[in-house]
């Protein structure tokens, strides 16, 4: 359970488990990580069982043989420490740029749940040194290619493992970076610390790199950032609705769950209904107007969201079981047996993450073709061209929708999935696996894609509502929400205008959209958004 404080967040690991909460809460905001008693001691106790396999003659896999393809080999006892030290050395083995330091911190705490677990027959000294590194803020530095999906997410959490024994590359709280050439080394920057290196044995080298904490702990970040966009998604598009003179009877309740009964769908309905709630633009053209139906990107757009609502809602449910796992292999039983397995396999998160992919494309790619009907005079109903102060003079904001038009296509190549694919390794003994780290890196891109997609709609529907209410001499003004998310908006983007330099705004909008900014906005004037 994750404890909020005047002072820090604290998450404690039991053998229980923890919360996609409690990981955000590690990963990103750096909560204290404690271990209960009893967490300890059934580590302790299925230690010594460990401890009376590897002085036994008969054979135990990762206790007292090797590993993978070279699993036939029985390791005597006086090269066990050194099996232990060449499989974490050898196995980190990435290459590339850093990943994000919450990705670390994310790996890092979900393996030490695992650990806590007490299947993976570690002795408690490693499950506390890895909660050491935690707190002191210091980061190993895990390299972007190494892992394919299977037998765990092996080279990120080999890289993490060497920090452990003092070797490796580190990073301190500071952002200093240790044990490259003409720096100080990890174990001094341990020692700094005051923590004590661990020499690994029998089984636990493998028990700190067979898991899939790479790939679940980037899904459960990016669940929490899908959530974050998804109902600003639902304002942008009810302000393009807005804007472009769109009807708000297509959201009306009876029409979702009723009919079709999705329930992200029904949840975006009235978001956008909402949104959409007392606007002078909308009540103007209710009667009267000759338009028969609005374009699908207007009016499907609920049909669009909540799709990729319960797309997530879907993700989460998946992931919530892998929270809940106990993933290593071999595995320690509760009632004793040592046994090799196959849960490593990352196939269950690596669908979800390729399906989100999928999803997090077509709604940016909804959000776009709105911003480019705002931009066309052939179809804006009324409003400039490219929303532009002069037209001809000034293009406004033609190469701002040039700039989302090209997240959208990153998105769709992101979309493509990770998944199908398989690279055997291993010499054969590992010959399928899940890619599930490549689809959890492209995913992490294409949510930031997404938010940035938002920020341009954002930024140009309030520029044609902005217009609107010009053009009309102020009649026409957007609804309470709308006028909410403009005020917002204006303290950091200018209004209409001559054209100017375009990027910082561009880039502040996209600050206010990660920030919940304008989320809050939108529940301030109209109740709480779904």
């Amino acid at each position: 359970m994750t404890i909020t404080s005047n002072e820090q967040l604290t998450v404690t690991l039991g053998s229980s488990g923890v919360t996609p909460e409690d990981v955000v809460a590690v990963a990103r905001h750096d909560a204290k990580v404690t271990i209960s008693q009893d967490a300890l001691d059934n580590v302790a106790k299925v230690r010594a069982h460990i401890d009376s396999l590897a002085t036994s003659d008969v054979p135990a896999y990762g206790i007292s043989t090797g590993f993978g393809a070279l699993a036939n080999r029985h390791i005597p006892n006086d090269l066990r420490t050194q099996l232990q030290k060449s499989l974490i050395r050898s196995h980190a083995a990435g290459m590339g740029p850093a990943v994000e330091r919450e990705v670390v911190r994310g790996i890092m705490f979900l393996r030490a749940k695992t650990l806590a677990s007490g299947r993976t027959g570690v002795r408690p000294v490693v499950l506390q040194t890895m909660v050491d590194v935690l707190n002191a803020g210091i980061t190993p530095l895990v390299r972007e290619f190494g892992s394919l999906g299977c037998s765990g997410d092996l080279a990120p959490l080999s890289h993490c493992a060497l920090v452990l024994m003092g070797e490796g590359e580190a990073t301190g709280p500071d952002g200093e970076l240790y044990g490259v050439p003409g720096k100080a080394t990890v174990a001094e920057l341990l020692a700094q610390h005051g923590i004590e290196p661990v020499t690994l044995a029998e089984k636990e080298g493998l028990a700190l790199v067979n898991g899939t904490e790479g790939m679940l702990g980037m899904l459960l970040m990016a669940i929490a950032d899908i959530r974050l966009l998804l109902a600003t998604a639902d304002v942008t598009a009810a302000l393009s609705v807005e804007a472009l003179l769109g009807t708000d009877q297509v959201f009306l309740p009876e029409l979702h769950a009723a009919l079709r009964p999705h329930p992200g769908q029904a949840a975006s309905a009235d978001n956008m209904l909402r949104v959409l709630s007392n606007s002078p633009i909308v009540a103007s053209h209710r009667i009267n107007d000759t338009k028969v139906q609005d374009a699908y990107s207007l009016r499907c757009a609920p049909q669009v969201a909540g799709a990729v609502r319960d797309t997530v809602d879907h993700a989460a449910l998946v992931a919530s079981r892998e929270l809940a796992a106990a993933i290593d292999n071999p595995v320690v039983l509760p009632d004793g047996r040592v046994t090799s397995n196959g849960n490593f396999h990352g196939a269950p998160v690596a669908y979800v993450l390729d399906f989100l992919a999928i999803a997090v494309a077509d709604l940016s790619s909804i959000a776009e073709r709105r911003t480019d009907r705002m931009l066309d005079p052939a179809r804006s109903h009324g409003l400039p061209a490219f929303l532009a102060g002069d037209p001809g003079v000034d293009s406004g904001l033609m190469i701002a929708q040039y700039t989302q038009a090209g997240l959208v296509s990153d998105n769709k190549r992101l979309a493509v999935p990770a998944s199908v694919d398989s690279i055997p390794s291993s010499a054969m003994q590992e010959d399928h696996v899940s890619m599930g780290w490549h689809a959890a890196r492209k995913l992490r891109k294409a949510v930031e894609n997404l938010r940035r997609v938002l920020a341009v709609e954002l930024v140009t529907s309030a520029r044609a509502i902005d217009m609107r209410t010009q053009m009309s001499d102020g009649e026409l003004t957007p609804g309470p929400a709308g006028t909410a998310v403009l005020e917002v908006l204006r303290e950091v983007v200018q209004g209409p205008g001559t054209d100017r330099f375009l990027s910082p705004e561009l880039e502040a909008a996209d600050r206010l959209v990660g920030s919940g900014a304008v989320r809050a906005a939108a529940e301030s004037a109209v109740g709480i958004l779904a």
